[in-house]
């Protein structure tokens, strides 16, 4: 009988574990790659083009960063403006696109309240194959990134950006985005996004970053 009772009680625990979750799905743009190919080299790129995980969160998980307010180190985009890169449009299209100016730059967006984040997604470019260098994602409740940092993504792998050295790699641009999986979940008001130009040019792009989180 006892032996029983545990094998139910196993059961149970297992079954509220997987109780009132979701498996996470990108809404994916459709393609838009246009003119000839251009080689993409980076020193730590991944080049396998993997498919985006499919993470199971929790149901009430949701997009949290839509319409969010968003600055940026560069005060005064060279194309678009800042408040695109939470407005729902993933389109590859230049209008769709906020383009800030070269070197290491950063984008941050205000959730307006401490939230615990469980994923976010960026598109930075995709009518061009292309990767970022240096791409850095952290969480804070601080703005100015100077306390409680917890860095979810870090792809620069020699710390040119002299905020640590990461083993995360750099990926190629595409329609489907790029969905950084946090396990375990952080909890943050500002998710900051660093970037240092890309294997086409020293600019820094932006189509949309989202935010999942509750």
């Amino acid at each position: 009988m006892k032996k029983i009772s545990i094998v139910f009680a196993a059961f149970a625990f297992a079954a509220a574990a997987f109780a009132g979750t979701k498996v996470l799905k990108l809404d994916v743009p459709p393609a838009g790659l246009e003119g000839t190919p251009v080689p993409v080299n980076l020193a730590n790129l991944d080049k396998s083009k993997a498919p985006n995980p499919q993470p199971t969160v929790p149901e009430d998980v949701q997009l949290i960063s839509k319409g969010k307010p968003v600055t940026a180190s560069d005060d005064f985009p060279l194309q678009g403006d800042l408040s695109q890169i939470t407005d729902g449009d993933k389109g590859a299209s230049m209008g769709s696109v906020c383009e800030i100016m070269g070197g290491l730059q950063w984008v941050q967006i205000d959730l307006e309240k401490t939230a615990e984040i469980f994923a976010v997604a960026i598109w930075h470019f995709h009518s061009q194959e292309r990767a970022y260098n240096d791409v850095v994602v952290q969480v804070s409740d601080d703005p100015e990134f100077k306390k409680d940092v917890k860095t979810i993504f870090n792809a620069d792998h020699d710390n040119s950006a002299k905020l640590g050295a990461g083993k995360d790699m750099a990926w190629i641009e595409t329609n489907e985005g790029k969905l950084i999986v946090v396990d375990p979940a952080v909890k943050g008001r500002y998710v900051r996004l660093y970037s240092n130009g890309n294997s086409t040019n020293e600019t820094n792009s932006y189509i949309e970053v989202e935010i999942f989180g509750r």
